[in-house]
């Protein structure tokens, strides 16, 4: 496949994109959220020349709220290694991302690192040595070394309003710091968590910063400066295929059949390991809480590359 054929595909898409009438639902439940106009639908594809396509409203930045779990997911493997998986598990939820039913029964124990229970834990994981100011600014570093670009920032009117109205989210805090889940301030950790929650990013610094996962945990193809072990990179893909959409993982892993990770602000980070990193995002949510449009371009895409992991032509 040329550059142009794919430049082309994005182009397609994008176009097939602003026809659909289903758009789904933009989240309500964050007030700066439930502003974001439905009609925006942005792509970006970089392969693993570090070539990049781009369509639409790739260079708008949102919100793009739990695809972070990835990010912080990554800093804290970096930080305590498998000592982690004391703490949350690795399996599917089948509930929605902020659950607390599960949380009951399996001893304060969340189901993984991607529902919002399981980052809660991760972000307080990464509080153990730092203040908060200081783990949000480790964070955004991070950020900023992943993607290449310093302008990424966190958008502090979206923390506040999560903080504003993340009472379902403190319940879950208080909850898991009753089975000793828990061990700094809740306040301390679920502020930290809100803010990593609330890093802005457009279409082409997130596809900047899945590169990593594309290439085995190296920072770029033509490097020898890795972010994370390569075995690491691999569980973390597998994570993503299982529970980056929540209780429509499944469906997900059905249709386009690459690892991803989505957020409530309308964004997907998809991977194909060793061909490309690719982010897509429409504010517009299905009933699970992924982008309808996002969903739906990613499947158009696989259909016309072939890059899913499923392939058996091989």
């Amino acid at each position: 496949m040329t550059p142009d054929d794919l430049q082309t595909i994005v182009e397609e898409i994008t176009a097939e994109m602003a026809q659909e009438h289903r758009r789904g639902k933009v989240a309500d439940y964050i007030p700066t959220l439930a502003s974001v106009s439905p009609t925006q639908f942005g792509m970006t594809i970089i392969d693993h020349e570090g070539k990049c396509y781009t369509a639409g409203d790739a260079d708008t930045p949102f919100s793009i709220q739990s695809i972070t779990k990835v990010f912080t997911l990554t800093m804290a493997l970096g930080a305590v290694g498998d000592t982690l998986w004391s703490r949350v598990g690795r399996e599917p939820s089948g509930s929605p991302f902020n659950s607390i039913v599960q949380l009951e029964s399996e001893q304060g124990i969340p189901r993984n690192p991607f529902i919002n229970s399981g980052a809660i834990i991760v972000a307080d994981v990464l509080l153990a040595n730092y203040e908060p100011r200081e783990a949000l600014g480790e964070f955004i570093r991070f950020m900023q070394m992943v993607t290449g670009d310093e302008s990424i920032m966190i958008d502090e009117k979206v923390a506040k309003c999560e903080h504003d109205t993340g009472f379902r989210n403190l319940a879950l805090g208080n909850y898991m710091r009753a089975f000793e889940n828990i061990h700094n301030p809740v306040e301390e950790t679920l502020g930290t968590y809100f803010h990593f929650c609330a890093l802005s990013m457009s279409c082409r610094q997130l596809a900047m910063a899945g590169r990593y996962l594309m290439c085995g945990g190296r920072r770029h193809p033509n490097t020898t400066d890795t972010i994370i072990s390569r075995q690491r990179t691999r569980r973390i893909l597998a994570l993503m295929m299982m529970c980056g959409h929540y209780d429509g993982s499944g469906e997900f892993a059905y249709r386009v059949g690459l690892p991803g990770k989505s957020g409530v602000g309308g964004g997907i980070l998809a991977v194909a390991p060793g061909i490309a990193s690719i982010a897509v995002w429409s504010p517009g949510l299905n009933d699970q809480g992924n982008s309808q449009l996002g969903m739906n371009a990613l499947e158009r895409l696989v259909q016309r590359t072939g890059w899913s992991v499923f392939r058996v032509d091989r």
